[in-house]
């Protein structure tokens, strides 16, 4: 059984113990009755059993079988609760919904796929009424970060796109077993209503930030000539002499609009 309960570097396992830490995100979150929640990465289920209650529906998503096991049996007697043994980033989330309800996602991530589960999640976001994560704090600075900082960058733009994102507070290496070599952050992150911006093409605009940022000390006229000429960048009111880091949402909105007429006319 402690083969079980031994954290495993290929799934980036932290396994939260503080339980100060753990009452402070379910204050958060604040479960409510006939929400739907669903909780990322359980591990030993220290957060499931304080969101567990009577009047929710908690689905738990899995990948380390081992934990599957030990989750199945600490949770057996509970008919609200459902164990997914489960790659949360091939998962769908959209197929746990009933009917038109909004899912309440929550999770500690595991560094190594933090980002990429987020780009996973925002594909999904139409099924979403609010997420909670517990991230590398330097992760939640970049989606959090305004045009202007050295930690805006492409995960800014996109998580923007999507949602209002909001630091809640920062975690201490030593609440984790083993603990990090890092601060962690609870980040909790809301979908737009509405979008912020109109786009075209979500694929044009994850192109043109994606392109604009992979170079992000050079110019705009350098960065994205290939796919927008210096002169259409003008004709948006753009200053071409610009780096990605000054642009804002809407700026990026703007080119990959661009972009699409330029390749559908």
């Amino acid at each position: 059984m402690s083969q079980i309960h031994k954290p495993r570097k290929r799934f980036g396992q932290n396994f939260l113990h503080d339980y100060a830490v753990v009452e402070n995100i379910v204050a958060c979150v604040q479960p409510k009755p006939g929400d739907h929640i669903v909780e990322i990465g359980p591990g030993k289920g220290v957060l499931t059993e304080f969101l567990l209650r009577p009047d929710i529906q908690l689905d738990i998503i899995e990948l380390d079988r081992d934990l599957v096991s030990l989750l199945e049996k600490k949770f057996s007697c509970q008919e609200n609760l459902r164990v997914y043994s489960a790659d949360a980033l091939q998962f769908d989330f959209s197929e746990l919904r009933k009917q038109n309800e909004k899912l309440r996602i929550v999770g500690n991530l595991p560094y190594n796929i933090s980002t990429p589960l987020l780009f996973h999640l925002f594909e999904n976001v139409e099924c979403i009424n609010d997420m909670y994560f517990m991230l590398q704090k330097q992760v939640v600075d970049r989606i959090c970060a305004l045009p202007g900082s050295k930690k805006y960058g492409r995960l800014s733009v996109m998580s923007q796109y999507y949602c209002s994102p909001e630091m809640l507070f920062e975690v201490a290496p030593d609440s984790f077993d083993p603990s990090p070599k890092v601060m962690s952050a609870v980040i909790r992150l809301e979908p737009h209503a509405e979008p912020k911006v109109d786009v075209s093409s979500f694929a044009c605009l994850d192109r043109v930030v994606k392109q604009a940022f992979s170079q992000r000390r050079k110019t705009l006229r350098n960065s994205i000539g290939g796919l927008i000429s210096e002169d259409v960048i003008k004709l948006l009111s753009i200053d071409s002499g610009l780096r990605a880091e000054a642009l804002s949402l809407r700026d990026f909105s703007k080119l990959s609009n661009a972009l699409y007429e330029i390749e559908n006319g």
